[in-house]
C-alpha cells in the first residue's frame, strides 16, 4: 500500500475582496502617515516651551515677576498626550512599537505573520474597543460640562479627552489595515490552490 498524497491550501479571501480590502488598508495607511508626521512636529514644540518654562522660572528669581504659568506647564504634557495618542497609530504602521520578543526573531516570516493576525485579533483590535467603549462615559461628561483645568490659569480640558477616542479609533483603523496586509502575506505564502489528489492501492 502506497501512502496517500493530498495537497491542499488555504484561501483567506478571493482576490476581489481582498483587493478592495488592500484598497482600504492603503487608505487608512496614507491617513495615519499624514497624521503621524504632522503630530511629530509637536515634539519641538513641546521642547521650545519645556525650555521657556525653565529659563523664565529662574529668571523670574532674580526680576523677583513671575513669567511662567500653569498654561505653559498644562500646554507641555496636553502636547505630549496629543504626541502619544495620535502617533500611537503612526507608530503600529511602521511596526515601531516595543515588543517583548522571546522567539519572534527566530521563526519564519510566515510564523511571524500568523503571530501578528493572531495578536491583532486576540489583543489589539478587542483592546482598541474596550478603550473607546470605556472611555465614552468620560469623554461624553466632559464635554458636557465643558471640563477645565482646576489649577488657576489652567486650560480646558474637554477637547483634550475627546482626542482619546479619535486616537484609539485611528489605532483600530491601523490595527485592521495591518490585519488586512498580513493575511495578504500569508494568502501570497500559501501554495497554489489544486485538486486534491493521491494514490491508492
Amino acid at each position: 500500500m502506497r501512502p496517500i498524497r493530498v495537497q491542499c491550501t488555504l484561501s483567506f479571501a478571493n482576490p476581489e475582496t481582498m483587493n478592495v480590502l488592500l484598497s482600504m488598508a492603503r487608505a487608512i495607511d496614507r491617513a495615519n502617515e499624514g497624521i503621524g508626521r504632522a503630530v511629530s512636529w509637536l515634539a519641538v514644540i513641546m521642547v521650545l516651551i519645556g525650555a521657556y518654562n525653565a529659563i523664565v522660572r529662574y529668571l523670574g528669581r532674580y526680576i523677583g515677576f513671575n513669567l511662567s504659568s500653569n498654561a505653559y506647564i498644562e500646554m507641555q504634557w496636553y502636547l505630549f498626550s496629543l504626541l502619544f495618542l495620535l502617533g500611537a497609530a503612526w507608530t503600529l504602521k511602521q511596526d515601531a512599537h516595543v515588543r517583548v520578543d522571546v522567539f519572534y526573531a527566530r521563526v519564519s516570516d510566515r510564523a511571524r505573520s500568523w503571530i501578528n493576525v493572531v495578536g491583532s485579533v486576540l489583543f489589539l483590535i478587542p483592546f482598541c474597543v474596550f478603550v473607546l467603549w470605556v472611555s465614552w462615559p468620560a469623554v461624553r461628561n466632559s464635554w458636557q460640562v465643558r471640563e477645565v483645568s482646576p489649577d488657576p490659569g489652567g486650560l480646558v480640558r474637554w477637547p483634550l479627552k475627546a482626542v482619546i477616542l479619535v486616537a484609539f479609533m485611528l489605532l483600530l483603523l491601523q490595527a485592521l489595515s495591518e490585519l488586512v496586509k498580513e493575511i495578504d502575506r500569508l494568502r501570497q505564502r500559501a501554495p497554489r490552490a489544486a485538486e486534491s489528489h493521491g494514490e491508492g492501492v
